[in-house]
């Protein structure tokens, strides 16, 4: 017979129109026989061979019926074989065989006839081993039935990513028919954002070969476009036995209520969170308005995009609600925004008064002390919660969609309004956000109310102190007086700091630094009782110490008040001092020429102690020199040591100064922190140079 001759050019264009073969052939092992019309093998196919046992040399030439069955069976297979010859029908059915090993198998035959050129018949005979057939058949209806009964969603996308097979579940979770996905890409079926991180993993597994299991997907399909669903997705390449790349496989599994249930547990954390946050955050001062900016720090950004606090101008100002019938007048206490945004223009900056319109939101609450909610925004609704039309259109461009206003109610009283306002966060608020903003909101009212209360009780005290310090000339005979009183900063109340001069016969000037421990009204009104009866006791012309014994005696009448106090006494036509010290930090001396030195007097015991002599220590005084009496407010800390602050005061008064007064102000400047939680009496006596 004659080889086919070699066309290299028709050879490539066959090669390029094949495509790969199929491995199922190769798995299924079909055999070829073909028989010549007396049921001689002719031709004997290597699948044959391991099918049956016997090789091609063993085959060819000999009957089949002989060789390959029972004797049991051959008659009914000779008749089969004649039908088939006789009249070109064929025939198809399982065949007990035996082997070459003696054993007997069952092997399904699909037998037809053949007819050459030249009439004559054959017979080919295509066999499977009816165990490995009924194995592929069962695996078959199994992944059919999977697939198309299975609750979770089944695919096999191509290289390409084109879709072959798709479940039902799969199609319905998508919103598209089975039959529209095959041949369709994935981004096709699946074109949001939200879904380009499963399509690159689909190209990462076709190209690795490493499978991705259960990677959570959120997204908005066909079937479901006004609302988030999660999947779990699992992803696997597809390979026949030769290990060429088919495709893969996709497993969607729907875990939406799962993805539901995880964000309202994470939510509900997130708030336990906030209220704790708030809990740790809000009310650290006794400021008014700081307090307000901690509630806004706390609600931006974990529960709003922007927030307002507002309050009723009448409780700054009295420290009551007074609701008049006109529209309430509002203090803009803080604002804050999540972000840079143009609605920040929208709302009123803090500091300034404003009335709102009837059917504004912090309007609503006060009339109804209630809050109010507004979960959505339609076009045109931005003006229910602005200022005015500006602020409206600010709103609406920068995307507010979402608005809430909380009544800020303590002790039984409104007082004010916080406004809360979501653009880029796309969640409406909704009544869990209104109950933790209800929340927080009524933590910081009452921390506001105390402030406020502070405020006023602080603004009072800090009236009286000053009203019962003397009003001073900055000149007596042979001194330069300079004297400041400085209030507690930060959170802390007035004290009971004071400082006197009082003038006496012959030319003489009684000087007085003293501190009533304790804050407020009632300390304020100790010190002025303290100060009247020295002043009274100066005019009896008694030495320090005797004045100190009587002051002690005066304090301890006070009770619970103690006091420290320096009283001195200065003689110009002597050039002499007379002082003495009730358990008051030292003096500092600065004699001209020299470096300032702290006084080392006897220090006493406070005033209210009792029982204890004061004595008297005289000093020699030159023109130049200076005398500095302070309250601890100058120069304690809550974290320094004294000792280093009073060297602190010596390095700062080593500096000369042109006046009594410019050092005080230096001295007020560099010791004091303006958040110092005490107050301050500063005095100064610089003795004339002429």
């Amino acid at each position: 017979m004659r080889r086919a001759e070699q066309h290299p050019e028709r050879e490539g264009r066959a090669q390029d129109v094949a495509s790969a073969p199929s491995g199922l052939m190769d798995l299924l092992g079909v055999a070829a026989v073909l028989l010549e019309a007396d049921g001689r093998i002719d031709m004997w196919s290597p699948q044959a061979e391991e099918l049956f046992g016997y090789t091609r040399g063993e085959a060819a030439g000999q009957y089949a019926a002989p060789l390959l069955l029972h004797p049991e069976h051959r008659e009914a297979a000779i008749t089969l074989f004649a039908e088939v010859m006789e009249t070109g029908s064929n025939w198809a059915g399982a065949f007990p065989i035996r082997h070459k090993d003696g054993t007997t198998r069952m092997v399904e035959f699909r037998s037809m006839r053949l007819t050459d050129n030249v009439g004559d018949h054959y017979a080919l005979g295509l066999a499977i081993d009816r165990a490995t057939l009924r194995h592929v058949e069962r695996n078959v209806a199994l992944s059919t039935r999977l697939v198309s009964q299975a609750p979770i969603g089944l695919a096999v996308l191509d290289t390409d990513l084109r879709y072959l097979a798709v479940n039902p579940a799969l199609a319905k979770m998508h919103g598209v028919p089975v039959a529209d996905h095959i041949g369709r890409r994935f981004h096709d079926i699946l074109p949001g954002t939200s879904f380009r991180g499963a399509e690159s993993t689909m190209r990462r597994v076709l190209q690795s070969g490493v499978p991705v299991i259960e990677q959570q997907v959120t997204g908005r399909t066909c079937a479901v476009p006004d609302d988030d669903h999660a999947w779990t997705v699992s992803i696997y390449r597809l390979e026949d036995h030769h290990a060429d790349v088919l495709g893969i496989a996709n497993v969607v599994v729907d875990v939406t209520d799962r993805y539901r249930a995880a964000r309202k547990a994470d939510r509900a954390q997130q708030r336990l969170r906030l209220v704790a946050n708030g809990s740790a955050r809000i009310g650290t001062t006794l400021e008014v308005e700081r307090t307000a900016q901690e509630l806004a720090d706390v609600v931006v950004p974990g529960l709003a995009d922007m927030v307002a606090v507002d309050l009723l101008d009448s409780v700054l100002r009295t420290g009551r609600a007074e609701l008049g019938e006109g529209p309430p007048l509002f203090r803009a206490l803080a604002v804050k925004t999540a972000y840079p945004t143009d609605a920040a223009q929208a709302i009123v900056p803090p500091g300034r008064l404003t009335t709102y319109h009837a059917d504004h939101p912090a309007a609503h609450c006060v009339r109804t002390r209630e809050p109010h909610l507004i979960t959505h925004l339609g076009s045109g609704d931005h003006a229910r919660i602005a200022a005015d039309s500006t602020a409206a259109r600010l709103l609406a461009h920068a995307g507010v969609h979402t608005d809430m206003a909380v009544p800020l109610i303590a002790r039984e009283q409104l007082i004010g309004v916080m406004g809360l306002a979501r653009a880029r966060n796309p969640l409406p608020f909704d009544e869990d956000d209104l109950a933790i903003a209800c929340e927080l909101a009524s933590t910081a009212a009452l921390s506001i109310d105390n402030a406020v209360l502070h405020q006023h009780i602080r603004s009072a005290a800090e009236t009286l102190q000053r009203s019962l310090l003397p009003q001073l000339s900055p000149q007596h005979p042979g001194l330069e007086v300079a004297a400041r009183y400085r209030p507690a900063q930060a959170f802390s109340e007035v004290g009971g700091d004071w400082y006197d001069v009082i003038a006496l016969d012959g030319d003489r000037t009684a000087l007085a630094v003293g501190d009533v421990m304790g804050s407020g009204i009632p300390a304020a009104t100790a010190m002025g009782r303290l100060r009247t009866a020295t002043s009274t006791l100066a005019d009896l012309g008694l030495e320090p110490s005797r004045i100190l014994t009587h002051l002690d005696k005066i304090t301890h009448g006070l009770d619970p008040y103690i006091a420290t106090c320096v009283y001195a006494v200065y003689d110009p036509h002597r050039g002499r001092l007379q002082m003495a010290s009730a358990g008051h930090l030292p003096p500092v001396l600065i004699r001209a020429g020299r470096p300032p030195e702290l006084l080392d007097l006897p220090t006493g015991t406070p005033l209210g102690v009792g029982g204890v002599p004061f004595e008297t220590t005289t000093l020699d005084l030159e023109p130049g020199d200076q005398l500095v009496l302070y309250t601890d407010g100058l120069v304690e800390t809550r974290n320094d040591p004294i000792d280093e602050r009073l060297n602190d005061l010596l390095r700062q008064l080593s500096v000369p100064y042109p006046s009594a007064e410019e050092t005080c102000g230096r001295l007020l400047e560099q010791l004091r922190h303006p958040a110092s939680h005490d107050d301050v009496a500063l005095l100064i006596a610089r003795v004339h140079t002429s």
